[in-house]
């Protein structure tokens, strides 16, 4: 999967990865370190995390519809047979 990230952003991950790994490892990772880890979460974490956001949307979408779906049931006017 081919995520699109602006400079600014691949920049903030960048140092959020290395702040990860200091804060939480006591480690100093360098910028190239840093953009390896992300282009494995990109490649292999992202996805479980993009399908799960999808399906989640889906759902909304789906209750929605119902939703207006039952309304639009309470609108018709019941038709007469002679």
């Amino acid at each position: 999967m081919f995520i699109r990230l602006t400079k600014e952003q691949q920049e903030t991950i960048i140092a959020d990865i290395q702040r990860f790994f200091y804060n939480n490892r006591d480690e100093d990772i360098t910028e190239f370190e840093a953009e390896r880890v992300l282009d494995f979460i990109k490649e292999n974490i992202a996805p479980h995390i993009y399908n799960a956001a999808i399906s989640d949307a889906k759902y909304v979408v789906e209750r929605q519809y119902a939703s207006i779906e039952d309304e639009l049931v309470v609108l018709e006017r019941p038709i007469k047979i002679k």
